[in-house]
């Protein structure tokens, strides 16, 4: 969860939003929809073929 979603004090955090921290298995060469891009973080919320969502790091997607 990036840390700007989050309200430390001392040693307690608490989820300032609702997060979902699934990451979305994929192959190369494999479509998927992004839903949601996070730039900040370097991740993007996508869809497969298959309607599985989950998170994808920035660095293995490619625009078509």
């Amino acid at each position: 969860m990036p840390g700007r979603h989050l309200d430390i004090d001392g040693s307690v955090g608490t989820c300032c939003v609702a997060y979902d921290t699934t990451e979305l298995p994929a192959v190369a060469g494999e479509s998927v929809d992004v839903i949601e891009d996070d730039a900040e973080s370097g991740w993007s919320w996508c869809r497969n073929s298959g309607g599985r969502e989950g998170w994808i790091p920035h660095r293995v997607l490619t625009v078509a």
